[in-house]
């Protein structure tokens, strides 16, 4: 049945952003209410398209050169994609009515989250590369915007720059892996690629081209190792554009894509097995780095990351399934952690640091609670929601590839002894500021949002409720010495974190290769330095003396030169020119004679 809802779920956010910046930008309160309706009217539409199975959307024609290449706009509707990234903006939405209320770029705060929404409803619906891509790119550019929202802070215009050119890189080896897909079957469209596929696979090192350029994609936009490093700066944005980010929209786009072009990623065999070692990479890594941050908002950062990993480590292990079921499960405890996060820090008067904190869970009873439930959720807690999605994961590895599943574990091992470090510094002890001692429970708009998501991230790995939404993977594999193992990782990271942390008032451990993230931020300086820099002062060099000096300024001085000699000839004085013409023949009387 053909319906003009997907339509409305995508164009009602645009809608709302165009009308903030040309006729609400002054008015504070209005543009608000305008981007929180059209974000609430969104996700009514996706709720509709939900529950009517078989809908499908009008298809416009787009750009048309016959065979030769052919781009529709027109829709793939995911129920999952599209319930849970409108359901997890609008709660995002509503927390930033308190979040942002005496802040004075709210207008354009509210327009720029309009059109990421507006952006990322478009990853999820379209139908084809070209769609996708632009999609992609106005992802980008919206976070850039909203990361550097307060851009009058030199950090927070570095972190959007960072984040901005950091995925260009991943994004031109999405571009070209594109351009090979298209090459090699003739189709940007996802239906008519998937026919075609044996086309690819009889060429079985340029699939795995194609495969891991595509994956450069998710590498960037997922911050994914190598290109990891901008996600945690990215915290200098507002508190809800973190929660939007982490949860179930940005950095999940490329999770998102991997998972709808599965059928060519799973066709290399290469490309998956280095997927998901770029996934645990990545979970290790950020792992590691986590346990020495005391920014409450980059160890959620990096645990975003490492949550990232295991994700990445399903798709690699040829399970779309899993990964996407992580992925659900993620969206409301990641979502829920960081608007607790927000509540603790606007509360705090914008203090970030954990080490400055202390005894919230009297002060914040609701956030301390709700934060709990997403803590436990995260670090696979039995009976909470990351419990069945990363035991899942872990369980895929464990029938798969033993080395990735021992280091899945240990980093399973590492995330309950970060976040407990987390809480058990937040929340317990004495408080170790008059921020601290003087702090109060958030207001309604932003504690109903987050009694939503506790809920949500208690049961959303539940079957008789996430199978409405997923199809949920179960795994023959899922023996009882791997939910055994999980939860011993877990008691023994958790247990450790509250031996070391209780009643600490500073760090007691310093690893400083963790607290320098490994240097990798170094080698990137030193790399740019060496290479983008030298050519910059080379080039500089080379035009300032080379062309300028020489060429330019050299011809030109070199005419004005003789000029001036000329000049020097050209006296008026008839004496002059008399006895230079006696000296013309002399000197022609003596060269022909004498020589």
């Amino acid at each position: 049945m053909k319906s003009a809802l997907p339509w409305y779920a995508l164009l009602l956010p645009l809608v709302s952003a165009g009308a903030i910046t040309l006729f609400t930008r002054r008015l504070k309160t209005l543009s608000s209410l305008i981007s929180v309706a059209a974000v609430l009217g969104s996700f009514v539409c996706s709720c509709l398209i939900f529950g009517q199975k078989g809908l499908s959307a009008p298809e416009l024609k787009w750009i048309d050169f016959g065979t030769v290449f052919t781009v529709p706009f027109g829709f793939v509707l995911d129920d999952l994609r599209l319930v849970l990234v409108s359901g997890i903006g609008a709660l995002i939405h509503i927390y930033s009515l308190g979040y942002m209320r005496d802040d004075e770029g709210k207008s354009r705060y509210f327009a720029a989250l309009s059109l990421f929404m507006f952006a990322m409803l478009g990853i999820v619906l379209a139908n084809n590369f070209v769609m996708l891509f632009i999609f992609w790119e106005l992802v980008a550019f919206t976070s850039y915007v909203l990361i550097g929202h307060w851009f009058e802070r030199d950090a927070a215009a570095d972190a959007a720059n960072k984040a901005f050119f950091t995925n260009r890189i991943g994004d031109f080896g999405f571009m070209l892996g594109i351009l090979l897909v298209w090459m090699s079957t003739g189709s940007v469209v996802f239906a008519d690629i998937a026919p075609r596929l044996s086309i690819l696979t009889s060429h079985p090192a340029f699939l795995t081209i194609a495969a891991l350029l595509i994956f450069c994609g998710a590498v960037g936009k997922s911050a994914q190792f190598p290109l990891h490093v901008w996600l945690p700066d990215a915290m200098e944005g507002p508190t809800p554009i973190s929660a939007l980010i982490h949860a179930a929209t940005m950095v999940a786009a490329g999770v998102y894509m991997l998972v709808r072009v599965g059928f060519i990623i799973q066709a290399s065999p290469s490309a998956l097995l280095v997927i998901a070692w770029i996934g645990t990479i990545s979970a290790l890594l950020a792992a590691l780095i986590a346990t020495q941050q005391s920014d409450i908002k980059r160890i959620l950062a990096y645990s975003t990351i490492s949550q990232l990993g295991y994700m990445m480590i399903a798709v690699g292990l040829a399970s779309n399934e899993a990964a996407m079921f992580h992925l659900f499960t993620h969206a409301f405890f990641k979502a829920l952690l960081f608007l607790g996060a927000g509540s603790i820090i606007i509360m705090l008067h914008h203090e970030q640091n954990i080490w400055k904190m202390g005894g919230l869970a009297r002060h914040l009873p609701i956030t301390f609670l709700t934060f709990v439930v997403g803590a436990l959720a995260l670090i696979g807690f039995p009976l909470f929601s990351g419990f069945f999605s990363k035991d899942t994961i872990l369980a895929l590895a464990y029938d798969h590839n033993m080395p990735i599943f021992v280091v899945a574990l240990f980093t399973a091992f590492l995330t309950a002894f970060y976040i407990l470090r987390l809480v058990v510094v937040v929340f317990f002890a004495k408080p170790r500021s008059d921020a601290a001692r003087a702090s109060d429970e958030s207001p309604l708009v932003m504690t109903g949002p987050l009694i939503v998501l506790a809920l949500l991230a208690w049961l959303g790995g539940y079957g008789f409720f996430a199978r409405h939404f997923l199809a949920i993977p179960h795994e023959k594999e899922l023996l009882l010495i791997v939910p055994v193992l999980a939860i011993t990782a877990m008691i023994l990271g958790a247990g450790l974190a509250i031996a070391l942390y209780r009643n600490r008032t500073s760090e007691p451990i310093e690893v400083d290769l963790l607290r320098r993230l490994f240097y990798i931020d170094e080698f990137y300086r030193w790399l740019i330095d060496w290479t983008q820099e030298l050519l910059a002062s080379i080039s500089a060099f080379f035009d300032r003396w080379i062309i300028d000096a020489g060429a330019v300024r050299g011809v030109s001085g070199g005419t004005w030169g003789i000029g001036a000699l000329l000049r020097l000839i050209q006296m008026g004085n008839l004496q002059a020119y008399a006895f230079l013409f006696g000296l013309g023949i002399v000197a022609l009387i003596y060269f022909a004679v004498f020589r």
